[in-house]
């Protein structure tokens, strides 16, 4: 099955530096896992970007991405996976990364990405995710203490919504499931 039988139009535009291969999940609803190979950084991130919204507005928003042969990511590429959990987050969807190369972690970890993000070892953890998804009682998440991703701070919300934290001044943003963004 090529990517464009997946998602119509996907191989429309090619980038050397990235290769983007799709395989959809039977399993689990809107479930796709896009295998990447190469690098993101500030060249090709909007290639990515294109790419995966084309992806999402075909339906599928829970994203599983196979980190295993991407071997660089820059602070831009990091904004793009935000921007995809952005994307996908207010339609019920989420995102998993798997199989990230240490360098690539590191980027991750330096810029307080890490938190952010579901982070699995192997495909068979991810699909998990996905399927024990909702499943928990979401009455015994607030009120939750966390740190900032920034300054490390603990904190504690009540609610879901908005707020600045107390040291750093980061805006971060929790969700009814307690979930830490940025902003």
């Amino acid at each position: 099955m090529s990517n464009n039988d997946i998602v119509p139009g996907f191989d429309e535009e090619k980038d050397d530096s990235l290769k983007i291969k799709l395989q959809k999940v039977d399993t689990v609803e809107g479930c796709l896992v896009l295998y990447l190979t190469g690098y993101i950084d500030t060249y090709n991130s909007n290639f990515f970007q294109k790419r995966v919204t084309r992806a999402v507005e075909a339906g599928y928003i829970r994203l599983i991405f196979n980190c295993g042969g991407l071997n660089y990511v820059s602070s831009t590429g990091i904004g793009s996976f935000t921007a995809f959990l952005k994307a996908v987050k207010p339609r019920g969807g989420d995102l998993v990364l798997l199989e990230i190369q240490p360098k690539v972690y590191e980027v991750f970890q330096l810029l307080g990405f890490s938190q952010f993000f579901n982070i699995k070892d192997n495909l068979e953890e991810s699909i998990d995710f996905f399927t024990s998804e909702g499943k928990t009682g979401v009455s015994d998440i607030f009120p939750k203490i966390f740190q900032c991703p920034i300054c490390s701070k603990r904190l504690k919300a009540t609610k879901a919504g908005r707020f600045r934290c107390s040291e750093c001044k980061t805006i971060l943003a929790i969700d009814k499931n307690g979930n830490v963004f940025l902003g």
